[in-house]
């Protein structure tokens, strides 16, 4: 069964600029992004280089919003590619309802949207390493880099981090809200995605690949070659910060007994 498109459901430090890379790297599977990112049309026009119209109605902009996205996430293939945030998504499928009226499901509204579509539920089991990996991004403003150490991705100049156990507990009730809300919308929406983790894909990022572009009904063997574009930026600081908030959850449960 071949799809017009997908959708990667999933939320920060959870592997998906890894998943997304290889995923543009094997040319056959679009260029999957966070095309509708944020919570405003503002954000998506200026990421998309979409310049305002002040005569426009709202749907003619959600038009041209959708249409522009939809090329740049097929990238000359046939296959469209999404990488959906789930604090972008609620936006994301209110603005869906502009677009197609109607008693319709979120479901529904998309494929009508994008073809019939894949959900690919990608998540992170370990939810106080991707708390602190995501709270070391913010600190340090650097996100991604390339398997060389070069930068890939900073959004903020560099400052040390600096460990913060209630901002890290926030972060970990955050991360774990974002997995429960997309698997109650899948329930919702009677959706089976196809789930993958991050140390599955960790472990082995070209088999992982390989089975995507087969469920896609895309040529598998195009996974062969592709080389993982992203490093882990893990570090002996996300292991001392793992290790002193398990302590000190331990020490709290302790003392509430």
């Amino acid at each position: 069964m071949k799809y017009d498109s997908y959708m990667i459901c999933t939320s920060p430090r959870s592997g998906s600029t890894l998943l997304c890379h290889m995923l543009a790297a094997t040319g056959i599977a679009g260029q999957p992004e966070s095309y509708f990112f944020g919570n405003s049309l503002q954000e998506w026009m200026d990421d998309l280089g979409i310049a305002p119209d002040e005569t426009a109605k709202e749907p003619e902009i959600l038009k041209a919003v959708f249409k522009t996205a939809q090329r740049k996430g097929r990238d000359g293939t046939d296959v469209f590619g999404l990488r959906m945030q789930m604090h972008s998504f609620r936006f994301f499928c209110q603005n869906l309802v502009v677009l197609h009226p109607g008693n319709l499901t979120d479901c529904e509204r998309i494929e009508r949207t994008f073809g019939r579509t894949l959900f690919v539920h990608l998540t992170r089991a370990d939810k106080v390493k991707q708390a602190v990996s995501y709270l070391k991004a913010q600190q340090t403003g650097l996100w991604h880099v390339a398997p060389d150490g070069s930068e890939l991705e900073r959004l903020a100049p560099h400052r040390e981090p600096l460990y913060d156990g209630e901002e890290l507990r926030s972060c970990v009730e955050t991360m774990t809200a974002y997995d429960r809300d997309w698997n109650d919308w899948f329930t919702q929406e009677r959706v089976k995605p196809v789930r993958i983790t991050y140390d599955g894909l960790s472990a082995d990022p070209i088999g992982t690949l390989s089975d995507i572009l087969d469920r896609l009904g895309l040529d598998r063997t195009a996974a062969d070659g592709v080389s993982p574009g992203v490093k882990k930026l893990a570090d002996s600081t996300n292991q001392e910060w793992v290790t002193r908030f398990h302590a000190e959850q331990e020490l709290e449960a302790e003392q509430q007994r």
